[in-house]
């Protein structure tokens, strides 16, 4: 019986000292701060906002079948597909950003959903993760071999930063960090900036917008936020911060970035209030049956690309980190079919390699085709 009190004793020992180290750990900065004051005043006057957070523009469960967390870790742990990430480093082409003409309007894809941007005569720099793992920790979620290939040194000074919302793999605390000294100005949706005021940003730097609002810049550059089909939540916490997707336009030309979306009106509406666009970067990776509302399918960004009534689609949510349970070269393969014979051109640079947006008929190679198939291995991180 005393041998059984002291066990009991030490088991609540450790369990103790594990909830201490827990709360300890979830205190660090990189879990970001949450709005209050007239940050969270601003949130609740918008239309999208109910019971206390915010709303997509649909009903939008992020998991069906009343599906939780746990059960989602677990499914991964007992399905396991090929292919998850490739054998070999993909292909890569490291650009000096630095050199590239600003009077050029030219997009660089940087893996998954991270693109360096000059438009307009503006350098601009969109959901940057250089870090090699996308999540809290470090084993979780970890970049493809070889495409880790920026860091901030490699960029030049930044007019705008863009986030699109707080999830790990789109708002990575050591790349903004390390990356202030060159940004000009941050713009974001509703609340993001708390993160980025928490994280040392002055707040004049700072600027945020409900759906629909937008940044004008004295060149005629305009920046609209726009609705996505998503959630935000850098923790437990969830919707507390706006998610969204930013529309570029200028004198020549409308480019949009779509983030993670599901399928849904938002992108008819879009074509309905721009009158169509030239370029669209649309979410069609780390798709599940277990989250069909919150990601898309390659087939339905491609019938999205056609709503939006776009000259091109690029992939995005691809290429760098797996958080679905499908082979890594899949999205890019299944895009590629569903684009044959559309009304919009398929655009697949490989990381790196620029995107000049005046020319009429770029061409790239099937890259995806060159790295060997691999065997099972670990995903994780937030859909």
């Amino acid at each position: 019986m005393r041998l059984l009190r002291v066990m009991l004793i030490g088991l609540l020992a450790l369990v103790a000292i594990l909830a201490l180290g827990a709360c300890a750990y979830l205190q660090h900065p990189k879990f970001g701060a949450y709005p209050e004051g007239e940050r969270l005043e601003a949130i609740q006057r918008s239309p999208h906002f109910a019971d206390g957070m915010l709303r997509n523009l649909v009903p939008t469960p992020i998991l069906v079948d009343d599906k939780g967390t746990l059960s989602v870790l677990v499914g991964n742990l007992l399905h396991r597909v090929e292919n998850l990430r490739p054998d070999v480093p993909i292909p890569v082409v490291k650009t000096d950003l630095k050199a590239l003409d600003a009077t050029q309007d030219t997009v660089v894809w940087l893996g998954h959903s991270s693109y360096f941007v000059l438009f307009a005569g503006k350098r601009i720099l969109i959901d940057p993760v250089f870090s090699r793992y996308a999540a809290p920790v470090s084993f979780s979620t970890q970049a493809f071999g070889g495409t880790s290939i920026y860091a901030a040194e490699d960029m030049p000074e930044i007019d705008v930063l863009l986030i699109t919302h707080d999830h790990w793999d789109h708002l990575d605390h050591a790349t903004v960090t390390a990356l202030e000294p060159k940004i000009g100005r941050v713009f974001a949706p509703l609340g993001v900036g708390a993160h980025f005021e928490h994280w040392g940003y002055a707040r004049e730097k700072i600027h945020e917008a409900d759906w629909f609002g937008k940044m004008e810049l004295n060149d005629g550059l305009s920046i609209h936020v726009v609705p996505t089909r998503h959630y935000s939540g850098r923790w437990l916490t969830r919707n507390k911060t706006l998610w969204a997707g930013f529309v570029l336009e200028s004198a020549q030309r409308r480019i949009l970035f779509g983030s993670d979306s599901g399928y849904g009106p938002h992108f008819a509406e879009m074509a309905r209030r721009f009158g169509g666009f030239d370029l669209v970067a649309l979410d069609m990776g780390q798709y599940d049956a277990r989250w069909p509302y919150i990601h898309m399918t390659p087939e339905q960004a491609a019938q999205a690309a056609e709503d939006l009534q776009t000259k091109a689609l690029l992939p995005a949510h691809v290429g760098r980190f797996n958080i679905a349970q499908h082979a890594w070269n899949e999205p890019f393969e299944r895009i590629a079919r569903a684009s044959d014979g559309k009304s919009y051109r398929l655009l697949t640079p490989m990381i790196g390699e620029p995107l000049r947006l005046d020319d009429a008929t770029p061409q790239f190679v099937h890259w995806w085709e060159s790295a060997k198939p691999a065997s099972t291995a670990e995903s994780g991180g937030q859909p």
